[in-house]
């Protein structure tokens, strides 16, 4: 048998189980009882900083720049 006929057969049978497997498994885990507060705390994430927005180190240490510059 040549090679691409054996893994022509072991992908039509054990990697399509091993996959659907894999499938139902990430299904589970993400429908898992304790994760709702997970995607919970995800879904709030664009709503974070409504009144101020978050700034990194960087934007702070250019607007520190800019503020210095005009006085």
């Amino acid at each position: 048998m040549d090679q691409y006929s054996l893994l022509r057969e072991f992908a039509d049978s054990w990697f399509l189980l091993f996959m659907f497997t894999f499938f139902l498994g990430v299904v589970v885990w993400v429908f898992r009882p304790g994760a709702s507060r997970y995607q919970n705390e995800a879904a709030e994430i664009p709503f974070r900083h409504e009144e101020k927005p978050a700034c990194d180190d960087a934007t702070a240490a250019f607007a520190n720049d800019v503020k210095e510059a005009r006085q």
